[in-house]
């Protein structure tokens, strides 16, 4: 996904997520909630048309994330700080790795930071290095930052820079992966990990047909994301007839994982299923399977929306992609940094409590899956978010 500046007057946040609500309303069979008190998923109109093995029931797909309460809880921060000074308030959004995925959360970040009236930067290592990580949060210290949103690469690196910001009164927020309380973040904004990788395993059950062999590649066998997605991936797959054979870290390298996933299918002729968790994973995937010449033979099922994934989508390599919404982690994001400097800690989770999975740390951004079927109106979602 990328930026575009049209020039033309944008809905406000709250008002967007209505208008892509009401038109997905009208042309698309009811969805079930994710986030907050979310459920199991319901069709989308047309997802009955996904290719899947012989006999299996069609991949359902579901866009509507955790959308209509984060909107709810973004009106409640900004009513919160309703004639507080902000002026000098400047936060930091700091990822993981500098790739597509995360220019959405970019747009989503600069978005609040406007409506907020506040000053702020977004920064990415670009090689997805954990000392490019902690050198640019130490630079952003340096230069006087209120508050700082990370995805962080190490949760046992990232302890000591949060643990300082912490004693000079700076919040820190997880998103995207989530940390361990003791690291002292003050909340998490992002997918609930666990139930998106159930839900790639749900695909993948209904793609192969309950039987077969899957490699999953992964940027990192130990960030805590990719732990829990490749746990509620395989969790959901218990009780039929597929074996993850293979885990392979690419240590975010894009070509290290499509050599992966090349070798994985060349070297064992039962492998009929990838397993894509980051996001250039499924790109990588669907590249192999396509040179293989094995598309619609080996299914695959990726994590997020890389524009090559989207393409593979639509001409069928790969089946499914599970999504989240790093647009969210960026907006509300933004106002829940704001908060957390100008009303406090307590306030601000007051206000968050009611928002929160049952776990009461995580405040969901959502998770979806689109299919061929449901393609279009994710794309239209993201048009009307400015993305796209």
């Amino acid at each position: 996904m990328r930026d575009v500046r049209t020039g033309k007057r944008r809905l406000g946040h709250s008002a967007a997520v209505a208008v892509v609500a009401a038109a997905m309303l009208a042309g698309v069979g009811a969805c079930s909630k994710t986030g907050a008190g979310g459920g199991n998923s319901t069709s989308d109109k047309g997802s009955s048309g996904t290719t899947s093995a012989a006999g299996a029931p069609a991949i359902q797909g579901d866009i509507t994330f955790n959308d209509a309460n984060l909107a709810k809880l973004d009106d409640a921060l900004k009513q919160a700080l309703a004639g507080k000074d902000l002026s000098k308030l400047r936060e930091a959004m700091v990822v993981n790795v500098a790739v597509d995925y995360w220019n959405a959360g970019k747009v989503g970040f600069n978005k609040g930071l406007a409506d907020l009236g506040v000053k702020g930067t977004y920064q990415a290592p670009a090689n997805g290095r954990l000392d490019q990580q902690l050198s640019i949060i130490q630079t952003l210290r340096g230069q006087g930052i209120t508050g700082l949103s990370v995805s962080a690469i190490d949760p046992t690196a990232i302890k000591a820079p949060i643990s300082s910001a912490n004693k000079a009164g700076i919040p820190v927020l997880a998103i995207d992966s989530p940390l361990p309380p003791e690291d002292g973040a003050a909340l998490y904004l992002g997918t609930p990990n666990y139930q998106a990788g159930q839900k790639a395993g749900e695909a993948m059950k209904q793609a192969l047909g309950g039987k077969g062999q899957v490699v999953v590649l992964v940027g990192s066998l130990t960030a805590s994301n990719a732990v829990e997605r490749i746990q509620g991936f395989e969790d959901a797959l218990k009780g039929t007839d597929i074996k993850v054979v293979q885990k392979l870290s690419d240590n975010m390298d894009a070509s290290k994982a499509l050599s992966n996933a090349q070798t994985a299918i060349q070297t064992n002729a039962g492998v009929n299923g990838l397993y894509g968790v980051y996001s250039y994973d499924g790109p990588s995937a669907g590249q192999a399977v396509q040179a293989a010449g094995k598309t619609g033979k080996v299914k695959v099922i990726s994590d997020d929306s890389d524009p090559q994934t989207l393409k593979f989508i639509q001409s069928g390599v790969i089946q499914a992609t599970v999504l989240q919404q790093p647009y969210q982690q960026g907006y509300t994001g933004a106002y829940l940094l704001a908060a957390l400097k100008v009303l406090g800690k307590d306030a601000t989770l007051n206000l968050v409590k009611s928002y929160l999975e049952s776990d009461g740390t995580t405040l969901s951004s959502g998770v979806g899956l689109v299919t061929q079927a449901n393609l279009a109106d994710y794309q239209a979602k993201l048009k009307q978010m400015g993305l796209g």
